[in-house]
């Protein structure tokens, strides 16, 4: 994406959390006014809120479900609002807050024999990362590699995540797939809020 269709897009999301806060309803999107062929490809997304450089809320879409415009737009109101982890965002705590979009590849699965083989198919800092087992399910974007820069950190707070062992890892029957993202926010455009 271009930088315009970027700022277009993180507006897009904090005037959708905005109107959601004071009409209790998402903004109705049309291909009239967002004619960019790229905003109606089906892509998964993510949207990631902060709060003075604290997760505030973070949901999205794994798999390309919906057009990519549509997905921001649901997944602005997820995570201000549907992410169990925090109370619904407010309008006066709305100026304090970053918005990160992340547009995500379509996710491949790898395979694997031991842990040393896993962590070698996976680069730090361009992968996201998706762990299965059973009903268990959890993702990390790339973005958390800066914070768990080890890969046993990063793979023991995934499996916890997912409500397995933290060694889940390292236990066969464990599917593994990656993706990478393109990830822009406004703090990065220097959007004036």
């Amino acid at each position: 994406m271009n930088n315009s269709q970027k700022i277009i897009l993180l507006k897009l999301s904090r005037k959708n959390i905005e109107t959601y806060i004071k009409e209790k309803k998402k903004l109705k999107i049309n291909k009239i006014d967002y004619s960019d062929s790229e905003y109606w490809e089906e892509k998964g997304t993510f949207v990631t809120l902060t709060e003075n450089g604290n997760l505030r809320g973070c949901i999205g879409s794994i798999y390309p479900v919906r057009p990519l415009i549509l997905d921001v737009i649901d997944n602005s109101i997820n995570a201000a609002f549907r992410d169990p982890r925090f109370y619904p965002v407010e309008l006066e705590e709305l100026p304090l807050i970053d918005i990160e979009i992340s547009i995500l590849s379509v996710p491949e699965k790898i395979n694997f024999s031991t842990t040393e083989e896993l962590f070698n198919l996976v680069k730090p800092l361009k992968h996201g990362v998706i762990i299965k087992k059973g009903f268990y399910q959890a993702t990390f974007l790339p973005q958390v590699w800066e914070e768990l820069t080890n890969p046993i950190d990063f793979f023991s707070h995934l499996c916890l995540k997912a409500g397995l062992p933290k060694n889940c890892f390292e236990e066969p029957g464990l599917t593994v797939e990656i993706y990478t993202v393109e990830s822009f926010s406004e703090k990065e455009l220097n959007l004036n809020q």
